[in-house]
């Protein structure tokens, strides 16, 4: 018996066999090393009172020696949470990406929350296997940028209590809280741009019309387009795959056809670097104005207007509603829909050349 803590102690015995590789030291091991009783290496870790300092300082020596690390799985079933969120992403090297996922990671550490993130790669079946494989880990919650567009197969999950916010487009068959952009209204103020600065035969080119960002940017082109009473040519519009080869063939037949483009509208930051190449290859002027900000976009000649999304508060915004679920303050499913900004640096201020 320890007189000066009441508590039982030991004696001190050497450091053993625990360090090899693959065995993590235990609680018993640091009790060992530092000659006290378990509950007093429980108090230290758990930061209970009760202890010393003296104590404190000898179990906090054999924590470090040893690199211990506590086990948080029995305190997880106990509360029934795990503490962790996961983030399902459409492509980690988008740069799109970048800073939504850093905001969510924020936002989960502000709670004392783990992010654990993946990618679908654009692939329905990919998606649904990692979300599912997150579930299956106990995360408490997940923001899912979806790559399908029947997400039936997380009802299950939603009825156990998992909450979850969709980004970037809708859930497909359920109901459940999504925040994107603007897309629609952005297109159609960026072409509206095109137009005013005198341009008529204005082409757009995007990504696969199934998904939501596409169609939402292809209505806004239309519209605008509509509103200024401009009948639009099929070799005007083109939606595909984003790979360079696809979005190069596709903005060359518009620049080169029977009745060429003065204006493309791009609708997306992958689309739009592919463009810039093939306009710098062209020998006619062409006005550009793209859909997200590109890195370096006001350092090109001239510089690239673009209708920007704010990211990081798509994803702030995102994780928030969604520790809001976790606490219980929301129960309605909502549908949160935020501005982009029209920015203006040179391409989409290029008047027609003919």
């Amino acid at each position: 018996m320890d007189d000066r803590t009441g508590l039982d102690t030991v004696a001190p015995t050497p450091l053993r066999s625990a360090a090899r590789y693959g065995t993590r030291p235990t609680m018993k091991d640091v009790a060992a090393r530092a000659g006290v009783g378990l509950k007093t290496v429980s108090r230290v870790v758990n930061g209970e009172p009760g202890v010393t300092p003296e104590t404190e300082q000898r179990v906090q020596e054999a924590i470090d020696a040893l690199g211990f690390r506590r086990n948080d799985s029995a305190r997880v079933l106990r509360k029934g949470r795990t503490a962790s969120i996961g983030l399902v992403l459409e492509d980690l090297a988008d740069p799109f990406y970048g800073p939504l996922s850093r905001s969510v990671e924020e936002v989960a550490r502000a709670h004392g929350a783990l992010l654990i993130n993946g990618s679908s790669a654009e692939d329905p079946e990919r998606e649904q296997e990692l979300v599912l494989a997150l579930c299956a880990r106990r995360v408490d919650g997940l923001v899912v940028i979806p790559a399908g567009d029947d997400h039936r197969y997380l009802e299950p999950e939603l009825k156990a209590g998992v909450a979850t916010v969709f980004v970037d487009r809708p859930a497909g068959h359920i109901d459940a809280d999504v925040v994107l952009s603007d897309n629609y209204g952005g297109a159609r103020g960026g072409v509206a741009h095109l137009i005013a600065h005198g341009h008529r035969r204005i082409g757009f080119i995007g990504d696969m019309p199934r998904i939501h960002t596409a169609a939402e940017r292809l209505r806004g082109y239309r519209a605008a387009m509509e509103d200024a009473g401009i009948p639009v040519a099929g070799s005007w519009m083109s939606l595909g795959v984003t790979d360079p080869e696809r979005v190069r063939r596709a903005a060359e037949e518009m620049l080169t056809g029977p009745d060429p483009v003065t204006a493309i509208f791009a609708g997306n930051n992958r689309v739009t670097v592919t463009v810039i190449r093939v306009l710098a290859e062209h020998a006619r002027r062409v006005a550009l104005v793209g859909f997200d900000d590109i890195e370096l976009a006001d350092l090109l000649q001239p510089g690239v207007t673009v209708v920007a999304q704010d990211a990081a508060d798509i994803g702030r915004t995102a994780a928030e509603r969604l520790f809001r679920q976790l606490d219980g303050t929301l129960v309605t499913p909502e549908r949160i829909e935020l501005p982009t900004r029209l920015i203006t640096r040179g391409s989409g201020e290029i008047p027609p050349a003919d």
